[in-house]
Parts: C-alpha cells; sequence; structure tokens
C-alpha cells in the first residue's frame, strides 16, 4: 500500500518514515516543496495524482500559533485552504485521506480529557484556522478520517523536547508554564498509530459514524510536568539538564491565548484501530534517549 505524506520535514513525516521501515506492506513518499507546497495551491493536485497513492496523510500545517494571530491569511491559506485542496485531490484520485488536526480547537475550559463529541471554540487564529480546515476536508470528502493531536515532539525538527535540552546547554534553571495541562504526544507514536490505522484499512476493517478520532499520549501533563521528565532523562543519558521552576501562564504572556486544558480522551481511535499510544513520560524518555545517540538538539 502507497501512502503519501505532505511536509516532508515535518516531524511527523520524519516520524512515518522512520516506522514505515517495520511494515513491509507499506510504501511511504513524503513530499514537501517545491514539489507539493501548500501555500501553491497549483501544486497540490498534480503532485498527488503523479504519485497515484492509495492513502494520503496530509501531515503539513501552519503551526506558529503566535505568529498565526499576525498572519492570519497564511495560516488560514495553509490550513483550511490548501487542507481542502488536498481533501480534493484525494478523493479525486480514488485514495484515503488521514487529515491531523489539533487539540487548540477546544477552549479548554473543561475538567477532564475531551472526546470527538466535544463542542469545539478555538481561542486564536491557529486553532480557528485548523477547525476550518477540518469543515473544509469534511465538505471535500466526508470519508475522510481527521485525526486531533496534541503537544507532539520527537527527536526531529522543533519542538518542545529539544527546547530544553537547548535551553540546558547554558541554563542552570528554566521557568515553565504549570496551569497548561495537555497530552504530550510523540510522533513516533502518532505515525505507530496512523500506520495502525491504514494497516486496519488493509485488512478490511472498517467504521461507522463520525470520522473524527484523538490520538495522543497516554496520560496528563503540564509543561512544566513534560521539562522535569525531559531533563530527569537528560540526566540518565548524559546530557546538559537543568532544575524547573513551575510558572503561571501570566507570568510568561505570550501572543496567542492557549486552552488551558487541551487533554484528549483517545479511547475511541483504541476501540476501533487497536491502538493506543504509551504513556506520555515512557514516550518523552525514548526521545531523550534517541537524542543521547545522535540525533541534534538544534534543527
Amino acid at each position: 500500500m502507497k501512502i503519501l505524506v505532505t511536509g516532508r520535514h515535518g516531524q511527523l513525516a520524519r516520524s512515518l518514515v522512520e516506522r514505515c521501515a517495520s511494515h513491509p506492506g507499506l510504501e511511504i513518499v513524503a513530499l514537501g516543496r517545491p514539489v507539493l507546497d501548500l501555500e501553491a495551491p497549483k501544486t497540490i493536485a498534480p503532485a498527488i495524482r503523479a504519485a497515484a497513492p492509495d492513502v494520503v496523510i496530509n501531515a503539513a500545517a501552519y503551526t506558529a500559533v503566535d505568529q498565526a494571530e499576525d498572519e492570519p491569511d497564511r495560516a488560514f491559506a495553509v490550513n483550511a485552504e490548501a487542507a481542502g485542496l488536498v481533501a480534493a485531490a484525494t478523493r479525486a484520485g480514488g485514495a484515503r485521506l488521514i487529515h491531523v488536526s489539533t487539540d487548540y480547537v477546544f477552549d479548554g475550559r473543561a475538567t477532564e480529557p475531551y472526546d470527538e463529541a466535544a463542542a469545539t471554540a478555538p481561542l486564536g487564529l491557529y486553532g480557528r484556522s485548523k477547525l476550518e480546515g477540518e469543515r473544509r476536508v469534511r465538505d471535500a470528502d466526508p470519508a475522510a478520517l481527521i485525526v486531533r493531536t496534541a503537544w507532539v515532539y520527537s527527536p526531529f525538527g522543533r519542538n518542545f523536547v529539544k527546547t530544553m535540552l537547548t535551553l540546558a546547554e547554558s541554563r542552570d534553571r528554566v521557568s515553565v508554564v504549570d496551569d497548561q495541562r495537555g497530552s504530550p504526544t510523540s510522533a513516533l507514536d502518532l505515525a505507530d498509530g496512523l500506520l495502525a490505522a491504514i494497516e486496519a484499512w488493509g485488512q478490511g476493517v472498517t467504521t461507522a459514524g463520525d470520522p473524527v478520532y484523538h490520538l495522543a499520549g497516554s496520560g496528563a501533563a503540564s509543561w512544566a510536568d513534560v521539562a522535569i521528565c525531559v531533563f530527569e532523562a537528560a540526566r540518565r543519558n548524559g546530557l546538559p539538564a537543568a532544575e524547573v521552576e513551575r510558572i503561571s501562564s501570566a507570568t510568561w504572556p505570550t501572543r496567542a491565548l492557549r486552552p488551558a486544558n487541551s487533554m484528549l480522551d483517545s479511547s475511541k481511535f483504541e476501540r476501533d484501530f487497536g491502538y493506543r499510544a504509551p504513556d506520555w513520560r515512557e514516550s518523552v524518555a525514548t526521545a531523550v534517549a534517541l537524542i543521547a545517540e545522535g540525533a541534534p538538539c538544534r534543527p
């Protein structure tokens, strides 16, 4: 089965390429600029048509949460308009689509993890652009799988785990927000889950009802909790580590509002596709160990 992944240099695309090596029945083709550029709409349909995939995973996105507040047109062009074009081109080619979305479609006022039926109410431009992308994907391809995830990190590219390791190279202490809670997700685990879903399709598994799913790391944490886990793993692997000062969001204001709670309930994905991501602590430790083995802390 041939899988086309958008966003060739992103964390998820690189993780899918890495994990696909252990799935002999699957072939990954990762495309990005200039061949398939979500900011160049005319490239989308020809690239998908030329690749002739069985499945498309739209892993590319505009993810600069704060910058989106000042670049709404660019955020909506990539996360909404281009997402719809990817869905339309995928359907036209007879392929199946997995579109990756975000926990930022929620306002964070809930006290429990969000399930797929929870009301959406994004706080900022990034979340609104991703929610509009979900709508356009549904309109273009009602059968598309929309998979929301959260707090993604990996040994690749830019992410919170690698930022903490880089900061520890020059600081003994770092201040990290402790009043935002979410579901930290390894891109490697996310890749494993998406590949499990694709293999389930290949085995004839079908799902009914709303094709929106949540897939995130097991358990919940604050950003400060994640930082502490990163540094504990760093010490075990001989990397620089720092102490963590827990602070409030008010102490560290950002351009865009973040949901106070963006924990995701992934039980529907586990029920339908038989995959549950590991506990976030285990996956953070794995990511740090992989970085210590040779992946650079800086992009």
